[in-house]
């Protein structure tokens, strides 16, 4: 894989995300309706910044980012949203996402090194940085 593809399949990936996060923040509902509504729309921000940081990142190494849903769809790993109507399962489905996300960063920033990509290094090593948090808050929620 080169880092175009790897690029792209972030782009993809954190594309899904952001619409399933929205969908999230529209039906999340019950005693913690409040504070996962707030927080499905930190992360939905979250992932659309990321979505246009890493699409910045391929142009300026010459690349072509994937910029429509038919493209997300083909490219990406995640699996569009199962109709999760609980919270409880809301959660479990972006720790999930984002383990697969990570997995994925971890390569790219593999690749980025061995090809002496500092930026894109230094991009793949932020997200993964801020994944793991998100994780570990979400599992926390989940009392796992």
């Amino acid at each position: 894989m080169n880092l175009q593809t790897a690029l792209n399949g972030q782009i993809s990936n954190w594309s899904i995300l952001y619409t399933k996060l929205h969908r999230f923040h529209w039906y999340v509902k019950g005693p913690l309706f409040f504070t996962l509504h707030e927080k499905f729309e930190e992360l939905y921000n979250e992932a659309a910044l990321t979505v246009d940081e890493v699409a910045e990142r391929l142009l300026a190494i010459g690349g072509q980012p994937v910029a429509t849903m038919k493209e997300y769809l083909e490219t990406a790993t995640l699996a569009e949203t199962n109709n999760e109507s609980k919270a409880s399962e809301m959660v479990a489905t972006l720790v999930s996402d984002y383990k697969a996300i990570k997995e994925q960063l971890v390569e790219l920033a593999k690749l980025s090194e061995e090809q002496d990509d500092v930026i894109t290094n230094d991009l793949a090593t932020g997200l993964i940085e801020k994944i793991d948090t998100h994780v570990w808050m979400l599992t926390a929620y989940l009392g796992e």
